[in-house]
């Protein structure tokens, strides 16, 4: 019997707005692993080769933005950034090409924002798909919530980060 819970791509195709707030310093999903590695060992993408380092995951970005979505990611992290967000930050011009807004904001001046407890995409302020995760920063799985009040939390958090935030473009990594 097939699932009644969308998929991520489907929630995407949906949403007219999608807010993602990221908050760990290091992250160890299966998927970056090889390309952190490259990283590490001193690979850096060439934004003139698009060829090289456009994925599906661009392209799901880029065909929403130029459907009318807005999808920002706001990141949260501790200065000085861990050697995860200076890989994260060489690879963001990836997300801005597609269309993604990108910001960050330094951690200590988060201090005083409800946060929720777990990363999160918001969906048209009603629909929250939560990423939990280990430890260690591997993914724990996912989680869907319409809930009113969590939804509530979710947006006026990320609206008072993204208030805060810099935009990538500025942010100087410390």
């Amino acid at each position: 019997m097939p699932s009644s819970v969308p998929t991520f791509d489907e929630l995407m195709a949906r949403c007219r707005t999608a807010v993602h707030l990221e908050m760990r310093d290091t992250y160890a999903v299966d998927y970056e692993e090889g390309p952190f590695a490259d990283w590490r060992a001193g690979f850096r993408h060439d934004p003139a080769d698009r060829e090289s380092w456009w994925r599906p995951w661009l392209d799901l970005i880029q065909e929403n933005v130029q459907r009318g979505a807005v999808i920002r990611r706001a990141r949260i992290v501790s200065e000085p950034v861990s050697e995860y967000i200076r890989f994260e930050y060489s690879g963001t011009f990836t997300n801005i090409a597609a269309g993604e807004q990108v910001r960050w904001l330094p951690r200590r001046r988060a201090s005083d924002i409800a946060l929720p407890g777990n990363d999160f995409w918001l969906f048209d302020s009603r629909i929250i798909r939560w990423n939990h995760f280990t430890g260690d920063g591997g993914s724990a799985g996912q989680e869907l919530s319409d809930d009113p009040a969590a939804a509530k939390l979710c947006a006026a958090a990320f609206e008072e980060v993204w208030t805060r935030a810099v935009p990538h473009e500025q942010y100087e990594i410390r």
